[in-house]
């Protein structure tokens, strides 16, 4: 691997991330996604052709409700990690990772689901020099439930775990 034009940069399976100026984002790296993406919600094209949108959204501690809009957008199809597709937006974003700031395409998606609000993908890690250490990462994850605690809260109420597992309603 050539390093003539730039420095390689180690960082860990997960990093906290600043995205647009909002700071201490936790984001999952991953390899196996090819482009990097981020919750928005919101989302909206005014009448004189401009995206409007805002970073992340209420249900999340990070949401500002500031929006944002450019003109400098895409379309892109994108195929999910179960192998669904689905038409999203791609903006360039500034991001600064590990002391490293440069812009950057997310795609826009609703990721309140998901453990992580941004994921980065390889062709940002590609682009500027990054390599992932899997034995590293910054960012401290809860201990999944066991299937045993999971049971005793499913028979505590099975409506309020319905909708807390299965709907993603809190």
């Amino acid at each position: 691997m050539s390093t003539d034009s730039h420095t390689l940069n180690i960082i860990g399976s997960t990093e906290y991330v600043e995205i647009a100026g909002v700071k201490n984002i936790p984001a999952k790296i991953d390899t196996g996604a090819d482009s990097s993406a981020i919750w928005a919600s919101d989302i909206n094209i005014s009448e004189d052709g401009a995206l409007i949108f805002c970073l992340f959204d209420q249900k999340s501690p990070l949401y500002t409700g500031k929006k944002l809009k450019t003109r400098d957008f895409a379309a892109k199809m994108v195929r999910s990690s179960h192998g669904d597709t689905e038409v999203r937006y791609r903006v360039k974003l500034k991001l600064k990772i590990a002391s490293k700031s440069f812009e950057t395409n997310f795609t826009l998606a609703n990721r309140s689901r998901n453990k992580f609000p941004v994921l980065i993908g390889r062709r940002t890690l590609h682009k500027k020099g990054f390599i992932v250490d899997v034995s590293k990462s910054s960012v401290a994850r809860q201990k999944p439930k066991t299937s045993v605690e999971l049971n005793q809260e499913l028979k505590k109420n099975p409506h309020e775990f319905h909708q807390k597992y299965i709907k993603g309603v809190e």
